[in-house]
């Protein structure tokens, strides 16, 4: 199924006449689709040869945010969007939750909850949720510079 279908929305648009890598795919929203993304993103990211160190934080961020669209809204499917343009990186995650705030950082959690939202600010250079614009669930994002071998 080709990304922007029904099936597989188009997170991101891009303005007339720019060019992006971008890499789409969906996952059953079970914890078992965690390793799956990890997989998938890691195999695109040497696709596209990212450097080491947006290669490791990309595929935590990924991890985390799927981690999160699985464990607190009651999706049946998460959507994650790579695209690398204009020496960044960004990752989108969507999910069919329809919380009214979004996600928020708990800088006080003192056990192993709570603690993926402050990897991902530590991590990327930007971040942020917004609903979905067809009320299907919500978009969380997250930016990172990088440099690979080739441009990008």
């Amino acid at each position: 199924m080709a990304p922007g279908s029904a099936l597989i929305p188009r997170l991101i648009d891009l303005s007339p006449g720019t060019e992006a890598l971008r890499y789409c795919f969906a996952l059953p929203a079970h914890p078992e689709s965690v390793a799956g993304a990890r997989r998938l993103t890691r195999t695109r990211l040497d696709e596209w040869q990212v450097d080491a160190e947006t290669h490791d934080a990309a595929i935590l961020i990924v991890s985390e945010l799927v981690t999160n669209a699985v464990v607190h809204t009651a999706s049946e499917r998460v959507v994650c969007e790579l695209r690398c343009l204009d020496r960044r990186l960004r990752i989108a995650v969507q999910d069919q939750g329809h919380q009214p705030d979004g996600p928020k950082l708990c800088r006080t959690a003192d056990d192993e909850h709570g603690r993926g939202l402050l990897l991902v600010d530590a991590l990327s250079s930007a971040w942020g949720s917004r609903d979905a614009g067809d009320g299907s669930g919500r978009i969380v994002w997250a930016e990172l510079p990088h440099g690979t071998e080739r441009s990008c």
